[in-house]
C-alpha cells in the first residue's frame, strides 16, 4: 500500500533534470508580449507630472498603461481593496508601480521603463516601528487585545518580575522562481491565466474584477511553482492582473515576469516586530503572570497583516500553559513594501516572544532553560486520559488536550545525549576566551487550520477509466512541498492500487472551484481529505455492484494491492471497474471536505481556531567568534511530529528546510532599508539565505511515531509551518554563547548577525 511509504517527489527527477515545466517554461507565440512596471523613486508623496513620451517612444513598446486608462478597477488586495495596481497619483513606499509597459520583449519592456520622467512632491516617510509609534500610524483595526485571567494582579503579586524590549526582523521569501503571470486571450473573449500562485481562485476573481468578466470566463492554471513560501498566495495577483488588461486590450497572449531585483523590491516581506513584555514568576521560574505587546510592522497596506497579526498573537503561548496573560497587537502602518503571508504566518514570531521571555527567566534564575520550559508546558495529554482532571486552556480558551511537549523534549535530551553534551560545553567555555560555545533547546505546539474558518474547505474531481487508470485533480497547488505526491498516495490508498495508476493534473480554477490557498500547513489536510472522499465514493459504487453480483455483504469486499478480495474470490481492480461500468455505474465522482468542529471570534479572541496542534522540538548546539561575531552552526538535533506519516522522506525533507529556512531568518537574513525608503538588500549580493555550507555540521532529524488522534486524513499532521520554528533554537543557542561572555543577560535581537552579535557581547558584558 501507498501509505507511510518513501516516494519520491513526482517532479523530483524533472527538478534535477531540468525538464519540470515553470509558468516562465511556457511556450508561447510569436507575436506574444511582455509587460514591465514603470516604479516609484520616492517612498511618500505624490506625482505632480508624469511624462511618458519617451517610453512611448522607445524601440518594441506597444504602448503605456497608466491609471486613468484602466477601465474597471484593478485592485490587488486580497482583503481591503486599499492596493490599486498602479498609482492613482498618491505614492506609498519606493518601488511602488506607477504605470505599466507593453512591449515585444521582456528587455525593451525594462529598458522603456527607465525612460520615464517624474516629477514628485515628495514627502517625509514613516519608516521604523519607532515612527509609527511616534506618529501613532497604523492600519484600519490597527490594534487588537486578548486577555485570560487578570495578568496585572499576578504580576504585581509575583515574587519576580521581569520587563524586556526585542526586534524581531523581517524576512524575503527568496523563492528560486520569481514571480511570474501569463495571459492566453481565448476566442470567446475569456482568458486562461497561467501564473505561478498558491492561490488560484484568488488570481481568478481579481483578473475577472479588473477585467469587467464573470469568474467562469477567467481560467487559472497552476502545474507547479518553484517555491512560494507564502510570498505567492497575494503577491501574484498584481502580475495576473497586469498581464489580464493588456491581453484584453491588445488581444494578445501577453506575458510578465520580474526580475530579481523588481521581485525583492516590489513584493512584501515577512511582517518584522518588536515584542515588549512584563512578567512576573517564582524561584522555579514558574509563569505567574505575562503581558506582551506586539508591534507589527505592515507596510503600505493591509495585505493579509490583519490575520497575520492575529495568528502572533495565537502562538504566542506556543508550548506553555500561561493562566493570567495579556496580549496587546498594534499593526503600524508604514511606507514601505506590504508585509504578507510568510511560512508561519505570524505564528514564528509569537512563539519566539515567549521562548525570549522563558530564556531570560533561566537567565535571571541561574537555571538550565530547560528546566524552565519543562516547569511550563502544556500538561501531557496522556495524563488526562480516565481521569477527571480538567484540560489547560490556550488563551484564547481552545482547550489543550494532545499536548506532547514534555514526552518529545525527554526523548530529544536523551537521543542528543544533551547533558554528556552541555558538560562538555561548560568545559569548553573555561577554556576558551575567544570561542564560546552554546546550546539551546526550543519546541513548538503549532495550530492546525486556517484562522479564517471559512476557508478550510477543499474540493476535489477523480476519474476511474475502464483500464484502470485514474486523474485526479484538486484545489492544491504544488510549490516543491510534494503535496501532489502525498495527495496520490492517498487516492491510490484508498482504491488499494500502485501509485502508478495516479495521474497527478495541474491545478485549475475550471474543474475544481472556490478553492482556498495553499497556506497554513492544510494542504494535505484538505486536499487530501476531499481526494479521500470521492475516491471512497467510487468504492463502495464499484462494492455495491460486486456484493450484488456475488451476492455477499459489502463489507467482505477488500481492495488492496491492485485486487478486489470478494470473500475468497479475487479479482483485479481493473475487472472491477469494467464490471461496475458495464452496470452502467458512474466512475467520476467529486469530493468535498470541511475541517470540522472549528469557530472562532477574532474580534474577542475566544474559540477553537484550529483543528489540532503539531508538535516538536529541537536542540542546536553553535560556536561564536567573540571577536569577529560569526557563528558555526555544529549540530542540530530534531524530532518532529507528523503523526501516521503520509511519506517519510518528503515529511523530513520538509523539516529539514523549515529548519534552515527558520536559521536563516534568525541569524543571517537582514533586511535594510535606508533613510529615504530604499531597500538597499535586494539581491543575493546583499542578502544573505543559508547556503549548504551554513548548515549544522551534524543534522539528525527523526519523526515522532504516533498517528493523529483526531480524524485527519489517514491520522496523519500538517509539517508545512511547524519545523520552521525549530530554528528559534539556533538563535537562542547563539545567546547561550554570548551569556559566557559576562555576567549581565546579552538581550539579543534578530537576526543573529555578526553585527547584532558583538553588540549582545558588549551588552553580556557591560549591561545594556
Amino acid at each position: 500500500m501507498s501509505i507511510g511509504k518513501n516516494i519520491p517527489h513526482d517532479s523530483g527527477e524533472l527538478h534535477v533534470t531540468g525538464r519540470a515545466l515553470f509558468t516562465d517554461d511556457i511556450s508561447l507565440s510569436h507575436d506574444s508580449l511582455h509587460l514591465a512596471f514603470g516604479l516609484s523613486s520616492i517612498a511618500k508623496g505624490s506625482i505632480v507630472e508624469l511624462d511618458l513620451s519617451k517610453v512611448v517612444e522607445s524601440d518594441g513598446v506597444i504602448t503605456v498603461i497608466s491609471a486613468k486608462d484602466l477601465l474597471f478597477t484593478s485592485d490587488t488586495s486580497p482583503s481591503a481593496n486599499d492596493e490599486p495596481l498602479l498609482s492613482d497619483g498618491t505614492i506609498h513606499f519606493l518601488g511602488q508601480p506607477i504605470f505599466l509597459v507593453i512591449a515585444s520583449s521582456h528587455i525593451n519592456a525594462r529598458k522603456a521603463c527607465r525612460l520615464a520622467r517624474v516629477n514628485y512632491k515628495e514627502e517625509k516617510p514613516v519608516l521604523t516601528i519607532e515612527d509609527a509609534i511616534e506618529s501613532k500610524s497604523m492600519i484600519a483595526d490597527g490594534e487588537c487585545h486578548y486577555i485570560k485571567g487578570t495578568p496585572e494582579s499576578a504580576i504585581n503579586a509575583a515574587p519576580i518580575k521581569l520587563t524586556d524590549s526585542f526586534y524581531i526582523g523581517g524576512q524575503e521569501h527568496f523563492y528560486l522562481e520569481g514571480q511570474v503571470a501569463i495571459a492566453a486571450p481565448q476566442e470567446d473573449g475569456g482568458l486562461v491565466i497561467y501564473s505561478s500562485t498558491q492561490h488560484p481562485t484568488e488570481i481568478q476573481h481579481k483578473v475577472a474584477e479588473a477585467t469587467g468578466l464573470k469568474m467562469h470566463e477567467v481560467r487559472v492554471e497552476v502545474r507547479r511553482m518553484g517555491g512560494a513560501f507564502g510570498g505567492k498566495e497575494s503577491q501574484g495577483n498584481a502580475l495576473a492582473i497586469a498581464c489580464a488588461i493588456a491581453a484584453k486590450a491588445t488581444k494578445k497572449t501577453c506575458k510578465m515576469r520580474y526580475d530579481r531585483d523588481d521581485d525583492i523590491i516590489i513584493t512584501g516581506k515577512r511582517h518584522d516586530f518588536r515584542i515588549d513584555y512584563d512578567l512576573g514568576f517564582n524561584e522555579d521560574g514558574k509563569i505567574l503572570g505575562i503581558k506582551f505587546k506586539h508591534y507589527v510592522r505592515c507596510g503600505w497596506s493591509q495585505d493579509l497583516s490583519l490575520p497575520v497579526a492575529d495568528r502572533a498573537m495565537l502562538h504566542s503561548d506556543n508550548a506553555y500553559n500561561l493562566e493570567d496573560v495579556s496580549i496587546t497587537s498594534h499593526r503600524l502602518k508604514t511606507n514601505t513594501q506590504s508585509n504578507t503571508a510568510f511560512r508561519g504566518f505570524g505564528g514564528p514570531q509569537g512563539i519566539i516572544g515567549i521562548e525570549r521571555a522563558i530564556d531570560h527567566i533561566a537567565s535571571h534564575l541561574n537555571l538550565d532553560p530547560i528546566e524552565v520550559r519543562t516547569i511550563n508546558f502544556y500538561r501531557s495529554g496522556t495524563l488526562l486520559k480516565g481521569n477527571l482532571q480538567k484540560p489547560q486552556t490556550t488563551p484564547y480558551g481552545m482547550p489543550v488536550v494532545d499536548s506532547i511537549s514534555t514526552e518529545i523534549t525527554e526523548t530529544l535530551l536523551k537521543t542528543a545525549n544533551y547533558k554528556s553534551r552541555l558538560e562538555a560545553i561548560k568545559a569548553w567555555n573555561k577554556d576558551n576566551s575567544i570561542i564560546k560555545k552554546g546550546i539551546a533547546l526550543s519546541p513548538v505546539k503549532f495550530g492546525i487550520s486556517f484562522t479564517l474558518t471559512h476557508l478550510n474547505q477543499a474540493g476535489a474531481i477523480v476519474n476511474v477509466y475502464t483500464d484502470g487508470s485514474v486523474y485526479l485533480n484538486h484545489g492544491g497547488t504544488e510549490m516543491g512541498q510534494g503535496l501532489f505526491i502525498k495527495v496520490a498516495q492517498i487516492a491510490a490508498e484508498t482504491f488499494g492500487i500502485g501509485i502508478d495508476r495516479i495521474k497527478i493534473s495541474a491545478t485549475d480554477t475550471a474543474k475544481v472551484p472556490n478553492t482556498s490557498a495553499t497556506a497554513a500547513s492544510s494542504g494535505a489536510d484538505l486536499n487530501g481529505m476531499a481526494t479521500k472522499i470521492a475516491c471512497r465514493k467510487i468504492v463502495n459504487r464499484i462494492r455495491k455492484v460486486l456484493s450484488k453480483e456475488n451476492k455477499i455483504s459489502e463489507d467482505q469486499i477488500i481492495f488492496e494491492n491492485g485486487n478486489i478480495l470478494i470473500g475468497t474470490k479475487l479479482i483485479s481492480f481493473t475487472e472491477g471497474v469494467l464490471i461496475a461500468y458495464q452496470n452502467r455505474v458512474s466512475l467520476s465522482s467529486t469530493g468535498y471536505y470541511a475541517t470540522p468542529e472549528l469557530f472562532w471570534d477574532r474580534k474577542t479572541g475566544v474559540g477553537r481556531p484550529f483543528f489540532y496542534f503539531s508538535y516538536g522540538a529541537a536542540i542546536t548546539e553553535v560556536a561564536v567568534d567573540t571577536l569577529t561575531g560569526e557563528t558555526n552552526f555544529l549540530r542540530a538535533d530534531i524530532l518532529h511530529d507528523c503523526g501516521r506519516s503520509l511519506n517519510p522522506a518528503i515529511d523530513l525533507g520538509q523539516i529539514e528546510g523549515g529548519y534552515i529556512q527558520g536559521l536563516g531568518w534568525l541569524t543571517t537574513e537582514e533586511l535594510v532599508w535606508d533613510k529615504s525608503g530604499t531597500l538597499k538588500t535586494f539581491a543575493p549580493s546583499t542578502y544573505k539565505i543559508p547556503c549548504a555550507s551554513d548548515r549544522p555540521k551534524v543534522l539528525n532529524i527523526e519523526l515522532w511515531d504516533a498517528p493523529n488522534r483526531l480524524d485527519t486524513v489517514y491520522n496523519s499532521k500538517a509539517v508545512g509551518e511547524p519545523p520552521l520554528i525549530l530554528g528559534i533554537s539556533a538563535w537562542l543557542a547563539i545567546s547561550n554563547a554570548i551569556s559566557q561572555c559576562g555576567t549581565q543577560y546579552p538581550h539579543l535581537n534578530t537576526p543573529a548577525t555578526p553585527e547584532e552579535i558583538l553588540k549582545a557581547i558588549d551588552r553580556a558584558r557591560n549591561g545594556v
